[in-house]
């Protein structure tokens, strides 16, 4: 399927790049921080299962896609935090529901936790915002993705050969299943100059990194933590704690499943996600 049109955005100085499709409510969607990922490549195959009842909008996180690639300072989490914040200001957004995958699900749990009335519902899939505790992973598990990044774009820089290696090592459970339109979607994506612009540079352009123990508990939304049998960064023990750290919290476990659960499994994925959406707008 074809990504619907282009749609662009100012928001508190920076532009957001998103994909509109479907009626209903709003329902806002954030993508995780591989090489080349964009709202479209982590949920296009699933946004039309969603889009049959909900406002679906696909965004391009800063740095990502075609949103800015503007370079960050501070603490990190809470730069998006912020700026998503802006987001939705810009889009008359008043508290949508996010669903989220890996970076993006970091972020928004951040958001819920510092604007609470900007979030009715959280969905969660293979994020890491919490490195203490004798479930969290190791520093040298926490810089899985990293490495992985560093490891794309160094040496002769990205080919077609080291995507389909990252995603089939890192994200999906069956590589035998992996589409050739995601491998070459997601290549063409990472050779956007910004993107390795970001990449080659020595030190940190994504911002100074934060651990979200304080925060979680502060979060009142309902979320439920969506978690693959074999996630390769981290087994369901981490997403157990975090969904026990949570007020609110839920855990859904999907076997045969890595890191992108909604681009392996989308019409299981959008089963279980749009009964968890639907009962939180019936409460």
């Amino acid at each position: 399927m074809q990504p619907p049109e282009s749609k662009y955005v100012k928001a508190d100085g920076v532009t957001f790049h998103y994909h509109e499709l479907g009626t209903g409510p709003d329902t806002v969607f954030l993508h995780g921080g591989g090489p080349g990922c964009t709202g479209w490549s982590d949920f296009g195959p699933v946004a039309p299962l969603f889009a049959r009842a909900r406002r679906c909008l696909l965004v391009d996180l800063l740095q990502y896609g075609r949103s800015d690639k503007l370079r960050i300072t501070g603490p990190m989490w809470d730069f998006h935090a912020a700026k998503t914040v802006a987001l939705l200001d810009s889009l008359g957004l008043e508290a949508p529901d996010i669903v989220c995958n890996s970076w993006g699900g970091t972020i928004a749990l951040n958001l819920a936790a510092k604007y609470p009335d900007r979030v009715r519902s959280l969905v969660i899939t293979g994020s890491m915002p919490v490195f203490y505790g004798p479930l969290a992973p190791l520093p040298e598990g926490g810089r899985r993705g990293r490495n992985a990044r560093d490891v794309y774009y160094g040496g002769e820089g990205p080919t077609l050969a080291k995507m389909r290696e990252l995603i089939t090592r890192l994200e999906w459970y069956d590589p035998a299943k992996l589409p050739e339109e995601t491998v070459e979607l997601r290549y063409r994506q990472s050779l956007d100059p910004g993107e390795r612009e970001l990449a080659a540079m020595s030190d940190s352009p994504r911002g100074d990194w934060q651990d979200l123990t304080d925060e979680l508990p502060r979060i009142q939304a309902p979320t439920l933590f969506m978690w693959g049998m074999q996630d390769a960064f981290l087994t369901p023990d981490y997403p157990l704690m975090l969904a026990r750290m949570v007020p609110n919290g839920n855990l859904h476990v999907m076997d045969h499943a890595s890191h992108h659960l909604q681009e392996e499994r989308p019409a299981e994925y959008h089963a279980v996600v749009s009964g968890f959406l639907d009962s939180v707008a019936g409460r």
